[in-house]
């Protein structure tokens, strides 16, 4: 029997009561919710930000949009939804995207149960109640059996140790925390560190407007064309009669993707056929050029190899001074090691007269000054500094929590040599908290739903089973560490220095922080330990 709901304010030292506690009001998150109320539970959710929308109510940055195409990025569980939503462009950007989800939001009723405002400093397990105790920064105090921690894969956003951050007297945020009122750039000396996938999309915008940018690059990234585009009415038509084909088609693809991988090797066809597809998958938007390829340019080797070329010359054409064009050419890691951003004339930017690109792997960021910004060999002068420095992923949302299990354990501490879970859902001596911020590497809606939907069906199946506790086993969960260690060892994303195996973040364990399978595998595993009455999982 559901909970009572206490709407009305709670006396201080007092502590609501609910079936469960979700933690973070994006997509995940608010489909977490929309699933558990069917089932009949009360439900809190508890929200950071004054709106839902996750990455998309943080990520406010110009330039901000999906790379996955914007009708296999929705939500698929409502036929109404899917009809009465038109998407605008092929790759939707941020404004709409939080649009978006607040239409969504509101459709269902969902923030009636979402308490905003509130980021999360600690949930504790009781052991003599099988309850989360979960404690808002404000004091308010919350208690369910039942935690759901959908803080986000890319949400605790990073910035670098720099000496004489506060001594600086200019403006400056993250990226991933873009003032709501947005900045004024027009006419100022900005300073960009970073240039990664977001960095790509908001050097593109920003480059029109300010007097001077100047862009401080450690790594320089492979980078396609994203080719976005107006979704036109006859378009909307088509889609919205092929949404079943379109989201049958992502679920058997290994990144959740509309994009199907050609099963031919890159070197079983002549280099002339070869370089035909190249330049045709190359006019093609988004990630077609990638995912629509050769099977073989997805494993190290020559076809990968090859494939970087081709992409290392399409980046030379397009720089005119042959001296920036080689920095902006990566040449330390394999294509499709990393995520590849697409662009919309990123690298046409450093053609202009009022951008400036510097290698900080061979001069070094030293400190930050009262004016700017000192690196080894020179000094800049800077208006505004934009941090594009990425994100602690996946764990890193988790870790800046006391998140306490049985015995006082605290998850930090387990995870600090990597984490440590049972197919990425939950952790041992951590009853009843599902971890699903490692929903997916691919197109996150496509992975992430049939997660939502496994966990809400378990956690249905332990109350009408009337247990108390679900946890995995110490062999279960050592067995798909080792799993994740000895697979991830084979698979591309985990050979170059990124946020996948948390090489970006100074002192993290080197570790592979999702699933190396695919998301047709994961979804099966998870179906037949669900079969097996929760094969695994010690129940009580």
């Amino acid at each position: 029997m559901a909970a009572q709901r206490l709407e009305k304010a709670v006396p201080t030292g007092q502590v609501e009561y609910f079936d469960a506690i979700v933690i973070g009001a994006g997509v995940t998150g608010l489909y977490q919710l929309y699933c558990l109320r069917k089932l009949g539970m009360a439900v809190r959710v508890f929200e950071d930000g004054d709106g839902v929308g996750g990455t998309w109510y943080w990520n406010r940055y110009p330039g901000a949009r999906f790379d996955s195409e914007s009708f296999s990025y929705g939500y698929s569980f409502s036929e109404e939804l899917l009809q009465e939503w038109d998407w605008k462009e092929l790759y939707s950007g941020q404004p709409e995207n939080e649009r978006y989800l607040n239409y969504v939001a509101d459709k269902f009723d969902l923030k009636r149960d979402i308490r905003f405002n509130s980021r999360v400093a600690s949930c504790t397990f009781e052991e003599d109640r099988n309850t989360w105790l979960v404690e808002i920064a404000d004091g308010h105090r919350t208690r369910a059996p039942f935690l759901v921690t959908a803080v986000g894969l890319l949400s605790a956003h990073y910035i670098p140790d720099f000496e004489g951050l506060d001594t600086y007297q200019g403006q400056w945020c993250h990226t991933g925390r873009w003032p709501k009122e947005g900045m004024d750039l027009a006419g100022k000396r900005v300073g960009v560190i970073g240039t990664g996938a977001t960095a790509v999309q908001l050097i593109t915008e920003i480059a029109k407007e300010v007097g001077h940018l100047t862009v401080f690059q450690r790594t320089p990234n492979f980078c396609a064309p994203l080719r976005n585009g107006p979704i036109t009415d006859e378009m909307q038509r088509e889609i919205k009669a092929s949404y079943p084909e379109i989201f049958r088609r992502c679920s058997e693809t290994a990144g959740s993707f509309v994009h199907v991988f050609d099963p031919r090797s890159a070197l079983d066809v002549s280099a002339e056929e070869r370089q035909e597809q190249y330049e045709r998958l190359w006019k093609e938007p988004g990630f077609a050029k990638w995912l629509s390829n050769f099977y073989d340019l997805m494993l190290p080797g020559e076809a990968n190899e090859d494939y970087a070329e081709f992409i290392r010359n399409k980046i030379r054409e397009r720089v005119h001074d042959p001296e920036v064009a080689e920095m902006l050419v990566p040449k330390d890691h394999m294509f499709g090691s990393k995520r590849l951003p697409c662009e919309s004339g990123y690298y046409e930017v450093y053609n202009r007269d009022n951008v400036l690109l510097v290698d900080v792997k061979k001069a070094p960021i030293q400190r930050l000054t009262p004016t700017g910004l000192r690196t080894s060999d020179a000094e800049y002068e800077l208006d505004v500094i934009i941090f594009a420095t990425g994100y602690d992923a996946v764990t890193g949302s988790l870790n800046r929590i006391d998140i306490r299990g049985i015995g006082g354990e605290q998850l930090r501490d387990k995870f600090s040599n990597g984490p440590r879970t049972y197919m990425g859902i939950q952790s041992n001596g951590f009853p009843n908290m599902f971890t699903i911020n490692a929903a997916s590497v691919g197109n996150f809606v496509r992975a992430a739903e049939p997660l939502v939907e496994w966990v809400s069906e378990c956690i249905r199946y332990v109350r009408e089973n009337e247990y108390v506790r679900i946890s995995p086993t110490i062999e279960a969960e050592d067995d798909w560490v080792n799993h994740v260690n000895e697979a991830g060892s084979k698979i591309l994303r985990s050979q170059a220095n990124s946020w996948f195996v948390g090489a970006n973040i100074p002192g993290k364990a080197r570790a592979l922080l999702t699933s190396p399978d695919t998301a047709p595998v994961m979804r099966a595993k998870r179906a037949d330990v669900a079969a097996n009455g929760y094969e695994g999982f010690l129940l009580e």
